[in-house]
């Protein structure tokens, strides 16, 4: 019952904006929501795998732009738009590979990895960039954020293909199962031949990689290089994935939630954009998501410990 909430959420959210205001429901304001929202899909969904094996990544958002930043750059000094698509791609997984290896090998809890890679992160965009956005992109870059196939936005298709292979990631390859089962008790699956070193970093470069696409994707949409962006997007992805059923413990989630989470994060953004409602509140209001979030999976852990035949952990 716990993961049908999420949809109950989003439908009902729907609902609400659908009648709180006649532009939701116009193509254009559609439109922009799947692009704004895209970003954040791309990189909650590397935060579902890195959280599944019971790891978390505070540095997604300057991975994002360092990353996008490094293939701005590529495009600046000569490099076609493919070139630097795949730069950027490139440099989210060598930034998560980096992070997983402070985890897995360096023995280090994730919040500290990730809490300093933020900040180093950052500051190697800003001395990039000399604390200026990277611009004079090739035209053809834009198709990325906002050009249109069949009809629907490029990020659409560009999302779906993210989801169905995160998703065939988790639930049909030995990596998926090995990361649930070192997020569910990661000494069991130790001792029963997991190697947990080489897949808890093989989670935070696919998550990485993700984030480089998804930091392409956002100089796409603004056509510069921006090494202040991200700002923020970690607290969003991690929502986007405890709001969508996942566990801060490790060992719970899936595409299908962190999509709706995402998108449930998104539709608060863009509603409260119609309502008037102050940006200084959303945040207040993603936080408060947030704590909530939180506490009901904490109840329910332990109202199911609780039952007849468990004991209280």
């Amino acid at each position: 019952m716990h993961r049908f909430w999420p949809f109950l959420t989003l439908i009902m959210l729907i609902l609400g904006l659908s009648l709180g205001t006649d532009s939701f429901l116009r193509p254009e304001n559609l439109t922009s929501v799947i692009r704004q929202t895209a970003v954040i899909n791309i990189m909650a969904l590397g935060m579902t795998v890195i959280m599944v094996a019971g790891g978390i990544d505070l540095s997604v958002g300057s991975m994002m732009a360092l990353s996008g930043l490094l293939g701005c750059l590529v495009m600046q000094n000569g490099g076609g738009a493919g070139a630097g698509i795949a730069a950027g791609v490139a440099a989210g997984l060598v930034l998560g590979t980096l992070n997983g290896l402070g985890v897995s090998r360096l023995r280090i809890n994730p919040f500290i990895v990730t809490l300093g890679a933020m900040g180093i992160y950052r500051g190697l965009a800003l001395i990039a960039s000399d604390g200026l956005p990277v611009q004079n992109l090739p035209a053809g870059f834009s198709f990325l954020g906002e050009g249109r196939l069949l009809g629907a936005p490029f990020v659409l298709w560009v999302l779906v293909a993210c989801a169905a292979g995160v998703h065939i990631l988790l639930e049909r390859t030995r990596m998926g199962r090995y990361a649930f089962a070192i997020g569910s008790n990661p000494e069991a699956a130790y001792y029963a031949g997991v190697p947990v070193a080489f897949h808890t970093t093989a989670v935070y470069a696919v998550g990485g990689l993700l984030v480089g696409l998804a930091g392409m994707i956002e100089s796409s949409r603004l056509m510069t290089g921006q090494p202040t962006a991200g700002q923020g997007y970690e607290l969003q992805a991690i929502a986007a994935v405890v709001i969508g059923g996942g566990s801060l413990r490790g060992g719970e989630g899936s595409v299908i939630g962190t999509l709706t989470g995402a998108f449930i994060m998104g539709l608060l953004a863009n509603g409260s954009d119609l309502l008037g409602i102050s940006p200084y509140l959303q945040q207040a209001i993603i936080g408060a998501v947030i704590v909530l979030a939180v506490f009901a999976d904490e109840w329910r852990k332990r109202a199911a410990a609780q039952r007849p035949g468990r004991s209280e952990p």
